[in-house]
Formats: structure tokens, C-alpha cells, sequence
């Protein structure tokens, strides 16, 4: 297990409500090929902070990696619908680009 991944997991058992530190390590299991670690990770994520964008992009992108195209869909499709309601033009941007490439 990688310092970061112990570190990060640490944070998260003792409570830490922080969305990076969630994202961080939603993200260090998707590298680690753990996807349904990573996914669970990304869902409490989601329950706690909703309108955390980049969740999105990168649990979609993930989830289509790894051949859950379906769940990655949906996941691209609410990133959409939350990067719009908070105005953010970069994230609305990419996570389109995303779904696009599903349809190519």
C-alpha cells in the first residue's frame, strides 16, 4: 500500500469531511485498479457534497474504463446537470467531452 493511499485512508477513518481528501483518495484506488473501492469512495463523496464537480468527470471516466459504461453514463450525465447549475464552464466542458466519446 502506498504512503498516500494509508494517509488518505487514515483522514477518512478518523472522519475528515474534507471533499478533496475524499476525492484524493476515490482517485488513489482507481489507480490502484480497486474500482469498486474507488466507486464506494466517489457515492459517499456524492452523498456528502453533491456539487463536488470533478467527482464526476472522474468516476464516469473511470466506471467507463472499466467496462460499466452504463454507470459511467450516468455519472457523466449528473456531472453535466451539477456543473451547470454552479456555473462551472470548464468542468461543463470536459465532462461533455466525455459523454461524446461514448457515443463515437
Amino acid at each position: 500500500m502506498s504512503k498516500r493511499l494509508a494517509v488518505l485512508e487514515s483522514m477518512i477513518q478518523k472522519g475528515s469531511k474534507d471533499p478533496f481528501a475524499w476525492y484524493a483518495l476515490a482517485m488513489e484506488y482507481a489507480g490502484a485498479d480497486r474500482i469498486d473501492d474507488a466507486l464506494r469512495t466517489y457515492t459517499s463523496l456524492r452523498d456528502m457534497d453533491p456539487n463536488y464537480v470533478p467527482q464526476y468527470l472522474m468516476c464516469g471516466q473511470m466506471l467507463v474504463k472499466a467496462g460499466r459504461v452504463d454507470a459511467g453514463r450516468a455519472w457523466l450525465e449528473e456531472g453535466v446537470t451539477r456543473a451547470r447549475a454552479k456555473g462551472d464552464s470548464h468542468a461543463l466542458s470536459e465532462i461533455q467531452s466525455a459523454l461524446s466519446a461514448l457515443d463515437d
